[in-house]
Order: C-alpha cells, then structure tokens, then sequence
C-alpha cells in the first residue's frame, strides 16, 4: 500500500518523549528491524528528543521505515529551527556541549547509526539524518539513481493523500508521484489505484504512463500526478505531468522548472501531450514536490548541500516550505 513514507512527531513536549520512543519502537519491530537494533534505534531517539527539548521550542522528528529489500532500515530526521551550530563537526565530538552536559549525544548517535548526518546553518536551525539498517554488512548503495522521498499527511489525519512509488528494470529508473484530490482516506485510494496502474504498465514513455493511469483511476476521485523515467543507456531524464505536481530539474550550474499541462488525471486531460527530456549531463537531479510545499525554493540558501545525503535538502525544503494544512511531499533524485 503507498502511504507517508514518513511519520512526523512533534518535540516540544518532554512528557511526550517517552510515547515517541515508544511508537518508533513499534514500527521499526513491525518493520522487521531486529532486536539489538531497535535497541540502539531506541538510544538513538533518546538523544535526539532530548537534544530538540533543549536547543529548540519547535522541534520535530520524522520517522520513516523503509523495506530496502530484505534489509529493513529505520530513517530518523531531527529538524529544528533554533540557534544553529556554528562548528557542527566539532559538535560531534565527545565532551563538547554548550549545554553543561557531558557532550556524549552527538557522538554516541554517530557511534550507533549506519548513515549520520548533521548540516546546520546559525540562526536557521540544524537538521539530523540518522539510519539504523537491520543488518549493516548487507547495505548496497551502488544504485545508478539515488531517490530520497518525504512524504508527510496532512496534520491530523491518519493516511497520506500523496504518494510516491517508482518502479526499475534494466534499461531504466521510473518514479511518479501523485497528489489525491483533498485529502484522507478516498485521496489515498486514488493514489493506490495510480500506483497499481504506474507498475503494470510495460512502456517507459511518462505520457503513455499518464494516459494508462487516467484510464484505471476514473471509478475515483482522481489525482494529479508526475511521472520521470532516466534511461540508463542515453543518461537523459523523460517528464510529463498533470496538475500542480512541481518538477525542478537541476545541475551544478543551471536548473529547469517544468511546465505541467492543466487537468486531473482520472478526470480530464489533455488530448495533445509530449513528452519532455533533460540531459543528465546538464541536469543531474530532479526534485518533485506536491502542492503542500511552497514552490519558492531558492537553492542558494542551503550553502554546501551538494556534499549531504539527499535526505538532508528533501528535509530543509520540508523545514522551510511545508504549508502544513496538506499532505506535503518531496522527492529529490540524482545521478550518481
């Protein structure tokens, strides 16, 4: 079933830390993530929910359990928009605090997790990526594309309206994401019946893509919908889109907001579609984003993001644009 790929807790709270911990613990043993891991997931949110009690009055924890093929691993995303660091890497060194403590917290989550990261700017706040795999030995990251999705519903609700699905063969990478009319249940079954339709249909053209998927969601509310393919062979990304799904294609040096044709898919669309291509070689990431961020994303504002895990500028986005009275959702994918 396609859903939130991620569960946002809020921080400020510390009588609520204990139910964070334990909700997480929850759906990483759901999630198939074994016994001693979970243990040390368990360490791992300790400090950050403390770390977000202490440096910030917003603090906010998304959540993610992701079934990576076999090999389960649990995201964890600390955002918060307090006073920022202004050496981070020093931070993570042991016995170093600005709080009178021991100084342990950043290191010891670096010690237990299989992916860390911290980027922080001063007075913009600080962004933590941990990931805690099942089993480390067996984590493969020698994809040609590398994906990072968020995907959040709608605060107070209990599904996602968006969804995002992808779908891989030997010649290429396939990923859509789709925003369900409104939102709850019945956007969420337009979604599901959209990613049911995107992983049966053979071709790799996103147009065909679209016109397949608006065939087998009618019966629903319908959605707005982007599909991207990236043929390995000729290193180009392929694109179309109906509604307001953002598409930003990206390089070093330049970047490409695409058009998409007005309609909704299950509903109406255009009779008269094309398909549009973006070099890799000019345009190495795209990022996809529902109508439940802002799309006035100035790139310049996260300095030095090029080094970080995807993971990180999919959460600054999030942190900065999320209109949180909607589903919120960014995919963010680059070629290696």
């Amino acid at each position: 079933m396609v859903d939130a790929t991620h569960i946002s807790f809020t921080a400020d709270d510390r009588s609520y830390f204990s139910l964070i911990k334990k909700e997480i613990h929850r759906l990483a043993t759901e999630g198939g993530l074994i016994e001693s891991r979970i243990n040390e997931l368990d360490l791992i949110v300790a400090e950050m929910t403390s770390n977000l009690f202490k440096y910030s009055d917003d603090g906010e924890l998304l959540m993610g359990v992701f079934a990576n093929g076999g090999n389960p691993y649990v995201e964890l995303i600390s955002i918060d928009n307090g006073p920022g660091m202004m050496n981070p890497s020093r931070m993570m060194q042991d016995g170093v605090s600005t709080s009178n403590t021991l100084g342990h917290g950043l290191g010891s989550m670096k010690r237990l997790s299989d992916t860390f990261e911290l980027y922080s700017q001063i007075g913009w706040g600080t962004i933590v990526l941990s990931r805690v795999y099942s089993d480390p030995e067996k984590v493969n990251e020698k994809n040609a594309v590398i994906m990072r999705p968020i995907v959040v519903y709608k605060p107070g609700e209990k599904t996602s309206g968006d969804g995002f699905v992808y779908k891989k063969t030997d010649k290429y990478l396939k990923l859509m994401l789709a925003d369900g009319l409104g939102h709850g249940p019945e956007a969420n079954l337009a979604v599901n019946e959209a990613a049911a339709a995107f992983k049966i249909f053979p071709d790799y053209s996103p147009t065909e893509t679209l016109r397949f998927i608006h065939s087998a969601v009618k019966k629903t509310r319908g959605a707005v919908i982007n599909v991207v393919g990236y043929d390995l062979a000729r290193r180009v990304w392929t694109s179309a889109g109906i509604g307001n799904i953002a598409a930003r294609f990206f390089g070093p040096v330049s970047f490409k907001n695409q058009m998409s044709y007005n309609g909704i898919v299950g509903h109406n669309i255009p009779n008269t579609m094309n398909d549009q291509e973006y070099p890799a070689e000019e345009y190495n990431q795209v990022m996809l984003c529902s109508d439940g961020i802002k799309t006035r994303i100035d790139m310049a504002r996260y300095p030095q993001m090029y080094k970080y895990d995807l993971t990180i500028l999919a959460a600054a986005i999030y942190k900065d644009h999320a209109r949180r009275n909607d589903d919120m959702s960014v995919i963010i994918a680059k070629v290696k």
